[in-house]
């Protein structure tokens, strides 16, 4: 095994490989993304949840209830496409993506289109959604997407995930881009044109509230639009990533009720080279009642990792250990 640098969740664990030895330990390395970011925290959680280095007490003594000899590590990444790429040449165990993502990744669709497909991808778990938004300035009249028409509207850097669901989302309500005055820009780009009067609307997928959209919010009056599979059925039809969301009222100033969209989901993804039997107890170790406890307390989007939503959105194949363990569960038939 090559040296690798820990960048969290497995410090303890190397003070304890030190007087245990290694001939019991095997390493799982989890890609996240920037440290700023909320995947890189969640995966520290997760790193800690499944580890049980050699040496450690066992569960039902208040131990680790992770796998038997794992150390897990979260190690900071470039994020989706990044991680994708390091599980298909081998140099990450598993990673962190967008669902859309990975999807394109292992049908070479969307944003993967003209590159070899990862064949090979598999998904451990959904873990929380990244809602789509919709911002409209309130001066605009946007109260549908289909009012997007004629409009000024960012979708986003060129290569985004973000820009790819734009197009769909658009599409399913009727719209061609040609339709609206496109702009290519990151959402704190688009929130600015927003503040000078020059934007009518722009695209955003994260986890709410997003901070560019908050303090949009607080100083200029916005719309959040609604994005439903009721009002364009073929979006969720034809794209079995989104899942239906809800951005509870609130979330940002001057929009006090729920809004209904779309989410991808941010997704647990591995190869399927990896053991089943390594698979399926990560899976068990990351839906058990200690993890659950690390969870909510751990990062405000803990607690919207559950194994209820664990297979929302899923259009990868499941690793066959996951598998296996949703099917004990009884999430799977």
């Amino acid at each position: 095994m090559k040296h690798v640098k820990f960048l969290a969740g497995a410090v303890l664990a190397l003070g304890l490989a030190t007087s245990a030895g290694a001939q019991d330990m095997s390493f799982f390395r989890i890609g996240t993304g920037g440290t700023a970011g909320t995947y890189y925290p969640i995966g520290g959680l997760l790193a800690n949840a499944i580890s049980s280095p050699p040496g450690s007490r066992s569960c039902d003594q208040g131990g680790s209830c992770g796998v038997p000899g794992l150390v897990a590590s979260a190690l900071s990444s470039n994020g989706s496409v990044a991680n994708i790429n390091a599980i298909a040449g081998g140099t990450l165990e598993s990673g962190f993506a967008q669902s859309d993502v990975a999807t394109w990744a292992h049908s070479g669709t969307g944003i993967w289109e003209g590159k070899p497909a990862v064949e090979k991808l598999r998904v451990i778990a959904n873990l929380y959604p990244e809602s789509i938004h919709l911002v409209a300035s309130a001066e605009s009249g946007i109260k549908s997407v289909k009012d997007l028409k004629g409009k000024r509207v960012s979708l986003d850097e060129p290569g985004s995930g973000t820009l790819v669901d734009a197009r769909i989302i658009m599409e399913g309500y009727g719209l061609k881009e040609a339709d609206v005055t496109a702009e290519f820009l990151k959402p704190d780009q688009a929130a600015d044109r927003m503040r000078d009067g020059a934007m009518d609307a722009f695209f955003f997928v994260g986890g709410f509230p997003a901070g560019a959209i908050a303090e949009l919010a607080s100083q200029h009056k916005v719309t959040l639009v609604p994005i439903t599979c009721d009002e364009a059925p073929s979006i969720c039809e034809n794209y079995s990533f989104f899942a239906q969301d809800t951005v509870p009222g609130g979330t940002y100033e001057g929009n006090p009720d729920a809004v209904k969209t779309l989410s991808v989901g941010a997704q647990w993804i591995t190869s399927a080279d990896q053991p089943e039997e390594l698979i399926y107890g990560i899976t068990k170790a990351l839906w058990n009642e200690s993890t659950r406890k690390q969870l909510d307390a751990g990062h405000a989007k803990g607690k919207a990792i559950t194994k209820e939503t664990a297979l929302n959105g899923v259009g990868v194949p499941l690793h066959p250990g996951a598998e296996k363990f949703y099917k004990e569960a009884g999430l799977l038939k």
